[in-house]
């Protein structure tokens, strides 16, 4: 496995983005100010993105630091069904994020109604359900496949492209297919959240020009997360099963800057969750003085 990298910026990214996540999940769970269904969802999409980005970036940063890059067999189905399973559960969460944009603009007055905390706990774990059997059908075939030769990978995660090139029988076939698990989940969930946004966008010209502006300033926020997520999954996944130079760039931005990103953009443009953040560090400094 041979990555060129620069452990020290992995190492700080890698930080700020588990300082950033954990500080918008735990702000959100203990402000009663952000108890409602969009940041409920927000706090969970920060606590995956934490574990997502930890289930790569401290084994990648240690092999840099360390120069030694191994992994046993166990280690690599380990990290790939992580891997898998965190992404598949953001994939489902973001899908849930569209739906309740979707209720709060285009049926406002029945938003808390559809949109009540058993129906959203329930989207939580479906997200969970869903992230654990995508990465268990993931490792289960890619665990099942003979290995022979130089077990060596030019990559610094155990993904489904290099892994598969470590293959002994043909793959032509079984490829795709292990493939497609994955394409087909991005890409499907993607054309769903394309069309929910074209329902919004054609609902909000009933809405006056300040109405407009508030639901546009809640939505770009997710749309934002959704491209730096889907753009990289669906040039990792829905494409011939080949490795290409750059695959190593995109797995970097896919696994430590888009975790990293998510919470910025969502407390930069999100004025709420900035004064929550600021009360809740300013009474951490009154109560450290």
């Amino acid at each position: 496995m041979t990555i060129s990298s620069q452990p020290e910026l992995n190492l700080i990214i890698y930080l700020i983005t588990l300082a950033g996540n954990t500080l918008i999940s735990v702000t959100i769970f203990i402000s009663p100010a952000l108890a409602t269904p969009m940041y409920f969802f927000l706090s969970y999409l920060s606590i995956i993105d934490g574990f997502y980005s930890s289930s790569i970036a401290p084994k990648m940063i240690y092999d840099l630091i360390s120069e030694k890059s191994s992994i046993s067999f166990i280690g690599c189905m380990t990290q790939l069904f992580a891997e898998h399973f965190f992404a598949a559960a953001e994939i489902i969460l973001l899908v849930s994020m569209a739906y309740d944009r979707y209720i709060a603009i285009c049926k406002p007055l029945h938003y808390m109604t559809i949109m009540r905390r058993p129906v959203c706990v329930s989207l939580v774990v479906a997200a969970g359900i869903v992230g654990f059997v995508h990465g268990v059908i993931q490792t289960t075939f890619i665990a099942q496949l003979p290995f022979c030769g130089p077990n060596t990978i030019n990559h610094f995660i155990c993904d489904l492209i290099p892994v598969l090139e470590l293959v002994c029988t043909d793959t032509h076939t079984l490829g795709p297919m292990i493939a497609a698990n994955s394409g087909s989940l991005c890409l499907l969930s993607f054309c769903m959240l394309i069309a929910s946004y074209v329902v919004i966008l054609h609902s909000l010209r009933k809405h006056s020009s300040e109405g407009r502006r508030k639901a546009l300033s809640t939505c770009i926020s997710h749309v934002s997360v959704v491209v730096l997520f889907f753009v990289p999954c669906s040039y990792l996944y829905v494409r011939p099963m080949t490795s290409f130079p750059i695959d190593k760039i995109v797995s970097v931005f896919f696994t430590l800057v888009t975790p990293l990103l998510n919470p910025l953009i969502y407390t930069f443009r999100n004025e709420e969750v900035k004064k929550v953040i600021k009360k809740l560090l300013g009474q951490i400094r009154s109560d450290t003085n």
